[in-house]
């Protein structure tokens, strides 16, 4: 599907934190010059999934399935490595059913970027609790206190290899622009964690709650050499575990770690000039591609 001036009427809750979130991702897509062209904006199953229809920008976009939308995106940035690809999901759709997904996205090191609206609520679904909401905490839907321990999304992802990683808040718009338009252009895999208020299910986390915690992160983010990696995550993770004040900003770069595509190039020499998604496969049913070259180099 394609967003223009006829975009899809927005019926999230009044006060929803996506809100803020959409404003902040189509001011970043309009100041990176990113087009229908070459980007794509893929969403899984939640109150997050419908960002590719209420996007006002002109801009590609595709609605998946509930936990998959970090495999979706990857087949669509493995087929064609030269788009933008940007994923929205929610917290319950990354980190519960996608958790697996979640690890191995790390591990692979695509330049794409991935949004996690984090509310701890599944908000689409009534308010059940997400693996980010705190053990103990009863929200508004809950008939006793949670009682899972939660997940701290900063600290997996920098443990299972993201590249950048960042927290934002939904409500401060400019920061979060600003941090969506570098995750943007990382070459590896980016995420933010974006927290946002849930005014109808969550009723602790809500934005006044968060007006007064949120504080802006300073910290030396960006490894500059290998020797620096272990240092540079450890200072991270601490951050990431502040419970009284929660600190807004970008945790970890690492621009040393190789890309995927340019792993898969170093397999297949032209991959970049000419990937899959470019390339005629088939002619009136009849298979055309001619892959003997690759089955010789691959000979044993």
């Amino acid at each position: 599907m394609a967003a223009d001036e006829s975009f899809e009427f927005n019926d999230w809750c009044v006060g929803c934190g996506n809100f803020g979130i959409l404003r902040s991702l189509e001011l970043a897509i309009k100041e990176n010059g990113m087009s229908y062209e070459n980007s794509v904006l893929v969403s899984g199953i939640g109150c997050s999934g419908k960002v590719p229809h209420f996007v006002s920008e002109k801009i590609s976009g595709v609605h998946t399935l509930h936990g998959r939308a970090i495999a979706f995106a990857t087949g669509i940035k493995i087929a064609n490595p030269l788009l933008n690809v940007v994923i929205d999901a929610g917290d319950g759709d990354t980190f519960g059913i996608g958790v697996g997904h979640f690890v191995s996205a790390g591990r692979r090191n695509l330049s794409m970027t991935l949004i996690v609206h984090d509310n701890g609520v599944y908000g689409l679904t009534k308010g059940q609790a997400s693996p980010t909401l705190k053990r103990g905490e009863k929200t508004k839907s809950l008939p006793k206190p949670n009682i899972n321990d939660p997940l701290n999304p900063i600290v997996l992802a920098i443990s299972s290899g993201y590249t950048f990683v960042a927290r934002a808040f939904a409500y401060d718009v400019q920061t979060t622009k600003e941090i969506i338009k570098k995750a943007i252009k990382h070459k590896g895999t980016s995420f933010i964690d974006l927290l946002q208020p849930c005014p109808t299910y969550n009723d602790i986390n809500t934005n006044d709650r968060y007006k007064s915690r949120v504080y802006p992160l300073e910290i030396d983010y960006e490894v500059k050499d290998e020797s620096e990696t272990v240092a540079k995550m450890t200072a991270a993770i601490a951050k990431a575990y502040e419970q009284e004040k929660i600190p807004i900003g970008i945790f970890y770069e690492n621009n040393l770690v190789q890309p995927y595509e340019e792993r898969i190039k170093e397999d297949i020499p032209d991959y970049l000039e000419n990937p899959p998604s470019v390339q005629e496969v088939a002619l009136d049913g009849v298979a055309i591609s001619d892959v003997s070259r690759l089955l010789l180099e691959k000979a044993v």
